[in-house]
């Protein structure tokens, strides 16, 4: 693979999320060879000429034609996607990606396409080595790479298996348009609601017992948590960000590299003090009321008109002023906890989430020798199995807090 032209290829730079990557490599990837690509050259080309990279080539291709998207991926060595919504766009990219055993990273949160993902390619690129690591933004990465740090942590030195992880999010920033049409567009799937509530969906098939379900079900109201003294509702993410961090836990138990027995994930939404009972009351009843409305086609064609399209997203000014923070709470079998925290300033689902997808593909393409497991290790991965501590020490040299404390 090392004499491919390109280290890593951008598709879908010239989106609202994927212009952002460009700017990212501009400034941070001086060391590798990578190239932009999309389906319209014209707007391509201003990106490249905006952010100014004119010497950065540009690949045109349409995502949904395999005999165009081909070439490209055979010329590099890693696929970095943020063209959604991604069970729409990103079908012929992974399988060019799994036959041409080119590393792939995208920001989908979409967890029935992944599960197709799994069924249709893990096992071929388990075969060959090659890392398709989905769900590379702020969905899933502070979840599932600090779920992993954590427990690591409490193996490595205290030497106790782990049996819980408690993540605690706050965060503030914009929706930009094309998180919103993943998100229509997942719902308009059929089916894909019920996959959605399954807690093992993207898990290694297996039965499953009542009791396993029980301890993995998601939380639905609003709830007081003593490890952090304050109240806490269900995040809305958490249907996505569950599933990525149980497919770790069971892969590395396949591995015999497991988290602990009967191991639990669940994460929530932290609330401070003043008014933290009404602040999670009533942000437990909007995310309700908002996950009825996608899933009523009707009414929501009401609203699509006023909210933010694909293409477009949050003003500079609310990006760089946004924020997020995820606290992690780990719990040892005998019942001693450490604590982790991932946070970070810039708008989530754009700044951070450019950050995260960038340090994915860089860790790929420049410390492949150093990922967990090994050059051999490929398959539809998590973050936390395909990219784990080199991702984690790529974050903190990025400006990212990324802390374990005991």
């Amino acid at each position: 693979m090392s004499e491919r032209p390109y280290d890593v290829v951008l598709y879908g730079a010239s989106g609202f999320v994927g212009k952002q990557t460009v700017q990212y490599f501009v400034r941070h990837a001086a060391q590798v060879r990578w190239a932009i690509a999309g389906r319209n050259r014209q707007k391509l080309e201003a990106v490249r000429d905006e952010v100014g990279a004119a010497e950065v080539k540009v690949l045109v291709a349409d995502s949904q034609n395999q005999q165009e998207i081909d070439p490209i991926v055979s010329q590099t060595r890693v696929l970095l996607t943020t063209a959604g919504p991604f069970a729409l766009y990103g079908n012929a990219l992974v399988d060019a990606c799994v036959r041409f055993k080119t590393h792939y990273v995208d920001i989908t949160g979409e967890t029935p396409w992944v599960r197709r993902l799994i069924d249709r390619y893990h096992t071929q690129a388990a075969a060959d080595g090659t890392r398709i690591i989905p769900c590379c933004g702020f969905d899933s990465v502070p979840s599932d790479l600090g779920t992993y740090l954590v427990v690591r942590h409490l193996q490595q030195e205290w030497g106790v298996p782990c049996k819980q992880v408690n993540a605690y999010f706050q965060a503030y920033g914009g929706f930009n348009g094309g998180t919103l049409a993943s998100a229509f567009n997942l719902y308009d799937a059929e089916g894909a609601t019920l996959e959605m509530n399954e807690p093992f969906l993207l898990n290694p098939v297996k039965p499953y017992t009542q009791a396993e379900v029980a301890r993995n079900r998601d939380p639905e109201t609003l709830s007081f948590a003593p490890e952090l003294n304050t109240w806490v509702a269900p995040f809305f993410m958490g249907l996505v960000n569950t599933r990525i961090v149980r497919r770790s836990c069971a892969l590395y138990e396949e591995w015999q590299e497991p988290y602990g027995p009967n191991f639990t994930y669940q994460e929530y939404l932290k609330f401070d003090e003043p008014l933290a009972w009404l602040k999670a009351t009533a942000v437990t009843a909007g995310v309700a009321l908002f996950t009825g409305v996608l899933q009523q086609r009707q009414v929501r064609s009401l609203l699509q008109p006023i909210l933010p399209q694909p293409g477009s997203g949050p003003s500079e000014a609310t990006m760089s002023q946004g924020w997020f923070s995820c606290e992690l709470v780990g719990t040892t079998v005998d019942g001693r906890k450490v604590r982790g925290l991932i946070r970070d300033q810039g708008d989530p689902g754009n700044r951070a989430t450019v950050k995260f997808v960038c340090e994915s593909a860089l860790s790929l393409a420049l410390q492949t020798d150093e990922l967990p497991g090994g050059q051999e290790r490929g398959g539809i991965l998590t973050p936390a199995t395909g990219l784990g501590d080199v991702l984690a020490e790529r974050l903190r040299r990025a400006g990212m807090t990324v802390n374990l404390n005991s």
